[in-house]
């Protein structure tokens, strides 16, 4: 990072700041299973990150879920999943956020998922989040 001239590392769509790099370090080490570096990253991206950056704030969380289930905690994973879901307006459990959560879930053995409606409802054992169709984009 220290090589990128200042105005290359400010956060906007056409750069690539701090706060993107470690967003995407969390992610390449929670899907390499080394849940200690993805857990820097993610802490490290969240002290970046505007309160209001909904949409990354929850791929940290659900990267952190990962991280759980990579653990041998797949229980934990499944309700910090349903949390970072549940706290999110219905407009934004699509596309992204939507394929990563389910990724998880699909990870997670069969015995920690109960009921499966019809595609209708995702459930990891007690903790249930509704599988959402797309809706209309975020503001």
């Amino acid at each position: 990072m220290e090589r990128l001239l200042e105005s290359e590392r400010s956060d906007t769509w056409l750069t690539y700041s701090e706060q993107k790099h470690h967003v995407h370090l969390s992610h390449a080490f929670t899907t390499l299973e080394d849940t200690r570096s993805a857990r820097e990253g993610q802490q490290r991206a969240l002290e970046l990150s505007a309160p209001t950056s909904t949409m990354t704030r929850t791929l940290l969380h659900i990267d952190a879920a990962a991280c759980s289930h990579h653990d041998s905690d797949s229980e934990q994973a499944c309700r910090r999943t349903v949390a970072a879901l549940a706290a999110l307006p219905d407009g934004y459990r699509t596309g992204l956020v939507r394929r990563r959560a389910l990724d998880l879930y699909e990870a997670i053995p069969a015995q920690h998922h109960g009921e499966r409606s019809e595609g209708r409802h995702l459930s990891c054992g007690r903790h249930r989040w509704k599988k959402v169709s797309p809706g209309p984009a975020p503001r």
